[in-house]
């Protein structure tokens, strides 16, 4: 990924005004750059705050369209944050939607798997799911380390959820 402050600056200016058209036609050209560091959280933050579902749909579809592994990191660095649920659940969708290969953060998605609500659970325990086969014996232990330490794991909502994963870490 590339660092540019300019480009940073330039993305923050566009999100802080008010004009939802001048946005999405960012976010769409922002599709045919170069990635640059710090656009991912910029994209999050703006998602967490607004209210408008065109836009939030538009980012949602860039997010899930990132085909440059080295964005791996600044994803996993906003779903560690403290945002809304429909945001950390829209960051893990995307992990799995974009391809991309995050097996080396199974340890991030176990402990979002507990703590977020069960829609994010579900995303957790797909995008667990698409690397389990490349994953060694000892991440799928930590894997279920975390959950059975978990208060929430087992719970009605998430019982289901919590065999389902450690069926798919027993394969």
């Amino acid at each position: 990924m590339l660092k540019s402050e300019t480009k940073l600056k330039d993305l923050s200016s566009i999100l802080n005004k008010d004009n939802n058209n001048l946005v999405n036609e960012t976010i769409g050209k922002l599709r045919d750059e170069q990635p640059f560091e710090g656009a991912i959280g910029l994209l999050t933050s703006f998602y967490d705050r607004t209210d408008d579902f065109g836009i939030r749909k538009t980012i949602e579809g860039f997010m899930n369209d990132i085909k440059d592994q080295s964005a791996c990191n600044e994803v996993i660095g906003e779903i560690r944050k403290p945002w809304k649920d429909e945001t950390i659940s829209m960051l893990v969708s995307s992990c799995w939607q974009s391809g991309l290969n995050y097996s080396e953060f199974s340890a991030d998605f176990a402990h979002v798997f507990v703590k977020g609500d069960y829609i994010t659970a579900i995303e957790c325990l797909t995008v667990i799911e698409e690397s389990a086969s490349d994953m060694a014996m000892e991440v799928k232990d930590e894997i279920k380390r975390i959950v059975s330490d978990s208060t929430t794991a087992f719970t009605n909502e998430k019982k289901s959820l919590s065999d389902e994963l450690y069926a798919i870490l027993d394969r």
